[in-house]
């Protein structure tokens, strides 16, 4: 007697019921489970119980677990769509680009950032995580620290003339901070407050909330600089 395939069982079959209509390809069953998996983190966080998931999905657990044996591997994956795959090498290349004045590279940089990668779901991913095990979180922060941030803290002390080999201060990062910070503060207001401060006759784009804050980050930074010198 042949089996039915295991990428092709719904959770109505296993329980008996009438066959589900929905049979999908492995790899479109795999995408389904990836998309939902995406949006299930975004709402309860990677504490929430994969029961819920796979009740949503209309799937079982031995389904779930043939395409993601562990829990790991699906947050991985989920890692691996919301982040890497929105990362853009890009951005390095820019800022390193000495056509440009150290605003313009700036401006540049963190308008598309924001509109990349502060998503609906990697913001509410990202707190959820740093609120439970810290692993999407710390991951994300340590690209952030290894390709991004040196060049911006470079890039600011060419700005300001400050012409310095010393590895980077505790007050020239957390200054940068202050700025990256308040960009992320777009997705949090956004996306979990929920929250706008702004008129509807009054209203200021992203671009320009950000063209105002990396104007005042950089004035910050050139008296800063000029105390170290």
């Amino acid at each position: 007697m042949q089996t039915q395939p295991i990428e092709e069982t719904s959770l109505t079959e296993s329980q008996g019921e009438h066959p589900s209509p929905r049979r999908m390809s492995p790899e479109k069953r795999e995408r389904q489970i990836v998309n939902q998996a995406i949006a299930f983190f975004a709402k309860h966080g990677f504490e929430g119980q994969l029961r819920t998931l796979t009740e949503d999905l209309g799937i079982t657990h031995t389904l779930l677990y043939h395409y993601f044996p562990t829990k790991a591997d699906l947050i991985e994956r989920v890692y691996q769509e919301v982040v890497l795959d929105h990362w853009k090498p890009e951005w390095q290349v820019l800022l390193s680009d000495e056509g440009k004045s150290t605003e313009a590279k700036f401006v540049e940089f963190y308008i598309d950032y924001a509109k990349t990668i502060l998503t609906h779901d990697f913001v509410r991913i990202l707190i959820f995580s740093g609120l439970s095990d810290k692993l999407f979180s710390d991951r994300f922060f340590k690209l952030l620290q290894t390709n991004i941030l040196p060049l911006l803290v470079f890039e600011t002390r060419k700005y300001c003339n400050f012409k310095s080999d010393q590895a980077i201060s505790e007050k020239e990062m957390e200054l940068l901070l202050g700025l990256h910070g308040g960009i992320f503060y777009l997705g949090i207001r956004r996306w979990i407050y929920g929250a706008s401060f702004q008129s509807e006759t009054n209203f200021m784009s992203d671009e320009d909330i950000i063209k105002d804050r990396v104007a005042s980050y950089l004035l910050s930074a050139q008296h800063l600089l000029q105390e170290k010198k």
